[in-house]
């Protein structure tokens, strides 16, 4: 039987104990609200991740595999690649768009691989932004990481993270963003002509 001072005592406890979690959660994401998204409920959110994070086949979504294939999956938040004689198939977790305004979908292909990319907001970015810097150079500051791959899409990029935190997670401004180790295998990997879909 519980007396009213156990059942005091254990509820100050679990009080005191669910405000520094509180606190420990807001510490972790309160410089960056903006740019990336707090799960409510992580644990359904890892279940969903996991399940959907699975090798796929490339034939559903690609006539053939000259010059490579990337498939990025913005459901489960996933980069598939896919080499020309299908000897390497690779899956890299991703960042994907905040915001389905903010989502391209559709097919384009590499045009150009930058390693130590500098970075220009783009004018849309400005104007939400304008206390953003108008360049930053390559870098630990420098939003695209180590490695970036362009697309014929204007502004749309594969790229790097310094902040591991945004991976998996909605978070970009429109690229798909990849961990800067997986991005540096995928840029050795990729070339000009290799073809990219989004989903």
């Amino acid at each position: 039987m519980q007396t009213r001072r156990t059942f005091l005592t254990t509820a100050s406890a679990m009080a005191g104990s669910m405000a520094a979690t509180s606190a420990w959660g807001q510490a972790e994401f309160v410089n960056d609200e903006s740019t990336t998204e707090t799960e409510s409920e992580v644990t359904s959110t890892i279940r969903h991740n996991l399940s959907s994070f699975r090798a796929l086949d490339w034939r559903p979504y690609f006539p053939s595999l000259k010059n490579g294939a990337i498939l990025v999956d913005t459901s489960s938040r996933a980069l598939h690649y896919w080499s020309q004689d299908e000897t390497i198939y690779k899956l890299y977790p991703s960042s994907i768009p905040m915001t389905e305004d903010l989502t391209r979908r559709g097919r384009t292909a590499v045009t150009r691989k930058v390693e130590g990319p500098s970075w220009r907001p783009t004018p849309s970015m400005l104007k939400r932004n304008p206390e953003w810097p108008k360049f930053i150079p390559p870098g630990p500051d420098n939003p695209l990481g180590t490695h970036a791959l362009y697309l014929t899409w204007t502004y749309y990029r594969i790229h790097g993270t310094h902040d591991t935190r945004k991976i998996g997670r909605r978070s970009s401004n429109g690229c798909i963003g990849l961990y800067n180790e997986h991005i540096a295998e995928l840029f050795g990997l990729a070339k000009v002509g290799t073809q990219v879909l989004l989903i």
